[in-house]
């Protein structure tokens, strides 16, 4: 699949959905994921995509990792870019990295074997104080809309994320279930942007309207379970 990336990628979103992405992202990066980003420190997105949460946030080094070399051409100039498989991380040195954040990616991997790996390889990267962010479709709300895309090969709930952290050696400290809403992509009603900074703060409405789950760990060699008042 790898080989058509740059074709399907290039062909999924409209310009007008592309540039209300990277303000959808700007929004999310300003009003709730740049608490979990030192601006001080490093940040590693995997699987950048168009680099729209790495564009936005603020920290003193910035990398983006994805397979498809035109994500390059995405990415501001701060922006160090990395052309890898998330299964070989080796070029980012042992604990360097403050935060690991991925959005919409692990659902593309080939299995459960890779997704493994590829935490293991996140793990290799953090700091032991590091954190690792993890936002991607959850098929126990998404259901059938998950394979509208092609390239979508690894359904996963809460849960089975979760399994797949601790097996890794991380250590889950907070899990949302239902988050954000699932795609931009063919809405026929785009509410306006302000809208999103009320959603954020106003999380009794996150279980209405979230079909994306939030998991966010952190380095551990000891994992104790799922915390109870999350899951």
């Amino acid at each position: 699949m790898h080989e058509h990336l740059s074709e399907i990628y290039s062909e999924r979103f409209s310009n007008t959905e592309e540039k209300r992405k990277e303000q959808i992202w700007q929004i999310l990066v300003s009003h709730f994921f740049q608490r979990y980003v030192p601006t001080d420190g490093s940040v590693l997105d995997l699987g950048t995509g168009n680099g729209e949460f790495i564009n936005s946030v603020e920290a003193e080094r910035k990398f983006a990792v994805d397979l498809n070399p035109d994500s390059r051409n995405k990415l501001i100039p701060a922006v160090e870019f990395v052309e890898t498989n998330s299964t070989n991380l080796s070029m980012i040195a042992n604990q360097s990295i403050d935060t690991v954040f991925t959005s919409n990616f692990f659902e593309h991997l080939p299995n459960a074997e890779s997704l493994i790996d590829t935490l293991k390889e996140c793990r290799a990267c953090l700091k032991p104080t590091g954190t690792l962010l993890v936002l991607i479709p959850n098929i126990k709300y998404v259901k059938e809309d998950f394979w509208d895309y092609l390239d979508h090969t690894l359904p996963l709930t809460h849960r089975s994320m979760v399994e797949a952290l601790q097996l890794a050696k991380f250590e889950v400290t907070e899990v949302y279930p239902r988050f954000l809403p699932y795609t931009i992509k063919n809405r026929r009603i785009h509410l306006p942007l302000w809208s999103l900074k009320i959603y954020l703060k106003a999380q009794w409405l996150w279980p209405i309207f979230g079909k994306q789950m939030l998991v966010i760990a952190r380095p551990s060699e000891l994992t104790n379970g799922l915390p109870s008042n999350k899951i």
